[in-house]
């Protein structure tokens, strides 16, 4: 974790620009760390921006200092999935690895922003919203969030993590193609009840003209139609065909 050495520190406030949540603070012509609100991103630490080397590390030396710093850290790989960048590769690799057939679709939640933030209590309400749709959850090795779950059937998060902030953090899961309406629902309706912002990835296998009528669902629940997106090709090998 970083901590700024009180009597290194002039109270430049060139820190406060770069924090990605917003945790340093200025009082006493100093600048402060809210250790509650640091995500452990480390941009601080590894840019060097402070002038007088005022920004020190201090130990990770609680589960969820390492997690947080795991999934906020873009160049920490997890040791778990071993992919950096929160832990998952976001079926990225669906040609290989296969994790959405067809007749699922592939369903990715990105919560949380730099500025913004979203604390674990947020993610377990939108999760548990998955699973009570029909959403099935990644699991722990394939995304870590789901590594906090008892029963990742149910979405619910372990108690002692829920105040815990994150820089931002990955939901993912899938579902059958008929599913999907009701899934969307219940994001439109826990949207409401979350302090953050999200951002909704849907993955589906497309026919020769590039379309599936699996998201014609999107327009009868007034949800605007995907305008980008990313194409698998399926040039990895071995491939999965179905």
């Amino acid at each position: 974790m970083a901590q700024i050495n009180q009597e290194k520190c002039v109270g430049c406030k060139i820190c406060m620009t770069y924090c990605t949540v917003d945790a340093i603070s200025y009082s006493d012509k100093k600048c402060h760390i809210d250790q509650d609100e640091c995500v452990e991103c480390y941009i601080c630490l590894r840019q060097k921006v402070c002038p007088k080397a005022a920004i020190e590390p201090s130990p990770l030396d609680t589960f969820y200092k390492e997690f947080k710093h795991l999934m906020s850290d873009p160049v920490e790989n997890h040791p778990v999935t071993g992919v950096t960048g929160r832990g998952t590769e976001e079926v990225k690799t669906n040609d290989v690895s296969g994790r959405v057939r067809r007749g699922q679709v592939g369903i990715c939640i990105d919560m949380g922003r730099p500025g913004m933030g979203v604390y674990l209590r947020d993610a377990e309400k939108v999760a548990m919203a998955l699973c009570n749709a029909g959403v099935k959850l990644a699991t722990a090795d394939q995304s870590p969030l789901m590594g906090l779950m008892p029963d990742i059937s149910t979405g619910k998060l372990n108690e002692d993590c829920l105040d815990t902030r994150m820089l931002s953090v990955i939901v993912e899961g899938h579902c059958r193609e008929e599913q999907l309406k009701d899934v969307m629902a219940a994001l439109q309706k826990v949207e409401k009840e979350i302090d953050t912002v999200f951002s909704l990835g849907l993955i589906l296998r497309v026919d020769e003209n590039g379309e599936n009528a699996t998201l014609r669902c999107l327009d009868e629940l007034g949800i605007a139609q995907p305008y980008r997106g990313k194409v698998n090709v399926g040039l990895g090998l071995p491939l999965i065909t179905d």
